[in-house]
């Protein structure tokens, strides 16, 4: 696998284009779709129920009905509708003629107006006429078949009594909450009886059309006008009782031609005035007060319209329509509404969801606001009319609950696998009191997940721990909650305190993780785990975080142990962990504060008894406990990562003092071996500082000689094959420590570029009562002589081991039978005193 990991084949241009294009726009894990999901349907269902309150209560019908106003308002003003002759009953002629027109003046006007051929006349005063001889001329006038009259029915006004009900129409404004004229009243009554409006009677004498009255749809002129729903629009409250249309505004003014009552009597109308035409009469002095707020009263100078120009854009519209000239508004349907609004909702959530930064989601959802008003604009333009405050209101709010349960959801959650963090794992381990112990919490951490995520990369990483979240979730049991802490730590909270079904399932997690996982690349890679386990006591109250701490501490131990095993917390691993973190402060104490030493081991050529070099063995030298055994210390740097700072402090002083012999005993060819880490080679800059310990030191290479394990040079071969090329380009050795103890192969060995192997320690002890050891000892001898490596023997303390390695023809020999590790200033005077060290 670690051939496959580091030696890639060259890529595509397709797949280098698709990582960058991962890189720069990194997909979301897919469980944060789901949960994305969840949450926007969530908001929308809130939202989607609270609607129906909001509408009863008409809280967005106000915001609405601005919205349409400034629309009307921005609408361009057509020339006057030549259909159509206004006379004016102005202020001057109400100076001239006095009010009300007396019945001779208005009796007078009709007549010149008829002499004309109108098609309609619509007299819009109220006239109660006495059947008396003094008002004949104005009765004969008012019984004119294409006259129309007005009544006031909710004031009880009737209409000249010389006028059919057939030519009568009650007054059709009916306002809003706010007062303002936006509907059309044309007809109260059903199929049997009916009542129409002023507007209706004067467009169905024009059209020479009668209305057809048919269930929800009034018909003229073959065209239906559908009535106007509660609802409609952005209406939420409306009092649509009747048969209403919704009032479409001509220009905020001047609809047509107008001319004063003073000048129809002062003879100034002409036929082509009024031949074949809609005429209405009248007052639009404001003194008289029958003024209407409209539309443009909110955002123009006129802020009234009289009632004859109001009566006559009612026409004027129902004329329109009624020809095919032009529609009535139209309004989506309610399913089509709540459709509306549910995607804005949404889209909304979603966008929450997707745009992290504050200033872009800004600017995503002003656009997203600035769609839906562009789109129900010019909707308005076709005269269709949908809401637009409850989508943008709905909108804005799925934004801010998507992102509040966002918040929530990140704080409590991972963000890579969607699992529980730490804080909502303890969270989820509520103490129990009395007779429950609480639940038992498994602390899982995967083994050498750094290096696989450095060598898969950081994307096959992510896919990696989600593939190994997924595969522990089918593992465990209903109930079980999984969380993941951070990097490859995880946690696992059951409800299963006895011992035997704890210990089954952790064997089990750990069986599960080890069949192959395939990413997306297809190669398979095994893992194992090791575990920490904490099984809380009956009849004790356990707080979580022990619980996690107690976990965690059995991991460490487990970990202590090799690679892929398990410990059940017991009450000194605490006391052990305490005394453990105590000693990684000292340590950090004792670097800075050069507490710890290099001693110095001889190496002995076994044929002439000579020193040939040194090892260099760190020592802790503590100002309470005295000498540290490197057994404790360096374990726990490897673990703390602070083996980091020491190994190189260590290479520093080691080559410093080769350097120091070299100077002093320039005729001697000694080598110090200065053992390396596996977290020194897992540092991408390493060789690079080596580089810079040498080159600054002035040291002469060839007395330098690195040792590395099995262990590191076997986990990742082609990487530690780079390593050591480098480290041989600057003229230093390498020697590979503890053969035989790891799992290194004849045919990796010979690919290595060793100058020295070491023969463990423990192969050389049993040398004179064990046959297997001593053949194994002999092979590998043999084995590195033929390709052309030298052997060291370590561990060698009785003068019989030393013979039978001299007739083996081992190289050279290290133990307490020559010397023990050794500080500077003593292994100096050793090289002074005597260039042999006889054995004693």
């Amino acid at each position: 696998m670690g051939r496959w990991l580091c030696n890639q084949g060259r890529p595509t241009y397709l797949s280098r284009l698709i990582t960058r294009l991962r890189r720069r726009y990194p997909l979301r894990p897919p469980h944060l779709f789901w949960v994305a999901m969840r949450s926007v349907g969530c908001s929308s269902v809130l939202l989607m129920m609270l609607y129906p309150w909001v509408e009863n209560q008409g809280l967005t019908e106000p915001l609405e009905l601005a919205i349409v106003d400034y629309w009307v308002t921005r609408q361009p003003d057509p020339p006057p509708d030549p259909r159509f002759l206004i006379v004016t009953i102005t202020e001057a002629d109400i100076r001239q003629y006095g009010w009300p027109i007396s019945n001779d003046d208005l009796a007078a006007a009709l007549a010149t107006i008829q002499q004309y051929q109108p098609r309609v006349v619509g007299l819009d005063l109220y006239r109660n006429l006495p059947s008396t001889a003094d008002h004949e001329a104005l009765a004969r006038q008012l019984q004119a078949s294409n006259l129309i009259a007005i009544e006031e029915i909710v004031s009880n006004i009737p209409p000249p009594p010389h006028v059919p009900p057939e030519r009568v129409g009650f007054n059709d404004f009916t306002l809003d909450h706010d007062g303002v004229i936006r509907r059309l009243l044309l007809l109260v009554g059903d199929e049997e009886q009916s009542y129409y409006s002023f507007a209706l009677r004067v467009s169905l004498a024009y059209l020479k059309e009668e209305a057809d009255l048919n269930r929800d749809r009034l018909w003229i002129n073959s065209v239906p006008f559908p009535r106007l729903t509660p609802q409609a629009g952005g209406y939420q409250r409306a009092d649509t009782r009747g048969y209403q249309i919704f009032f479409n505004y001509h220009s905020h003014q001047d609809f047509a031609p107008t001319i004063s009552l003073a000048s129809v009597l002062a003879g100034e109308l002409t036929a082509e005035q009024v031949r074949d035409k809609i005429v209405l009469i009248g007052s639009v002095a404001p003194s008289l007060k029958d003024l209407f707020l409209t539309p443009y009263s909110r955002y123009t100078d006129t802020l009234q319209l009289p009632g004859v120009i109001l009566h006559g854009q009612g026409v004027r519209q129902v004329v329109a329509v009624a020809l095919g000239e032009e529609r009535l508004f139209r309004f989506w349907p309610r399913k089509a509404e709540w459709l509306w609004l549910g995607v804005w909702t949404i889209i909304g959530g979603a966008i929450a969801w997707q745009v992290r930064h504050p200033l872009i989601l800004g600017g995503v959802v002003l656009c997203g606001g600035a769609v839906m008003i562009t789109t129900a604009g010019l909707l308005w333009q076709i005269n269709l009319w949908i809401p637009l405050v409850p989508p943008l209101l709905s909108f804005a709010i799925a934004v801010v609950l998507a992102m509040a349960h966002r918040l929530l959801y990140t704080t409590n959650h991972d963000s890579l696998t969607g699992l529980p963090n730490q804080r909502s794992f303890i969270s989820r381990l509520t103490p129990h009191r009395g007779r429950g112990g609480g639940k038992t919490v498994i602390f899982l951490e995967l083994d050498r997940f750094s290096w696989i995520r450095n060598s898969i990369g950081e994307q096959g990483g992510d896919q990696l721990l989600q593939a190994v979240m997924s595969r522990l979730q089918t593992a465990l049991p209903r109930g079980a909650i999984l969380a993941r802490l951070g990097g490859d730590n995880v946690a696992i909270a059951l409800p299963q305190t006895d011992h035997e079904s704890v210990v089954a399932l952790a064997e089990h997690c750990q069986t599960s993780l080890s069949r192959p996982l395939h990413l997306n690349s297809g190669q398979p890679i095994s893992l194992t785990a090791t575990l920490g386990i904490a099984i809380p006591e009956p009849h004790h109250i356990h707080h979580p975080e022990n619980l996690l701490r107690d976990a965690q501490t059995a991991m460490y131990r487990a970990r202590s142990q090799g690679l892929g095993h398990y410990e059940i917390f017991a009450t000194g691993m605490l006391t052990a962990s305490l005394e453990q973190f105590n000693l990684e402060q000292e340590m950090r104490q004792a670097i800075a504060a050069a507490e710890f030493i290099l001693y110095y081991q001889p190496i002995i050529h076994l044929e002439t008894s000579e020193i040939i070099g040194f090892e260099a063995l760190i020592r802790w030298q503590h100002p309470q406990q005295g000498f540290i055994s490197p057994g404790v210390f360096i374990p726990l740097a490897e673990e703390t990562g602070l083996i980091i700072p020491l190994g190189d402090w260590i290479c520093q002083e080691a080559i410093a003092q080769v350097y120091q012999w070299q100077q002093q005993f320039p005729h001697r060819s000694l080598t110090v071996s200065i053992n390396l880490s596996g977290r020194q080679f897992e540092q991408a800059d390493f060789g690079e500082k080596l580089t810079q310990f040498i080159t600054s030191s002035g040291v002469d290479p060839q007395g330098i000689k690195f040792e590395i394990t099995e262990s590191i040079v076997m986990g990742n071969v082609e990487a530690a094959i780079d390593l050591m090329l480098r480290i041989k380009s600057l003229g230093c050795r390498i020697s590979l420590d503890d053969f035989g103890t790891g799992y290194s192969s004849l045919s990796q060995l010979r690919r290595l570029l060793l100058d020295t192997l070491k023969v463990d320690q423990s192969f050389v002890r049993s040398l004179g009562d064990s046959r297997e050891d001593l053949a194994i000892v002999e092979m590998v001898i043999n084995l590195s002589h033929i390709l052309g490596i030298e052997v060291i023997a370590e561990g060698v303390e009785t003068e019989p081991d030393a013979a039978l390695l001299r007739s083996l023809h081992c190289d050279f020999g290290q133990g307490y039978l020559w010397d023990k590790p050794l500080p500077a200033t003593v292994a100096t005077t050793r090289l002074e005193q005597d260039m042999r060290i006889e054995p004693g």
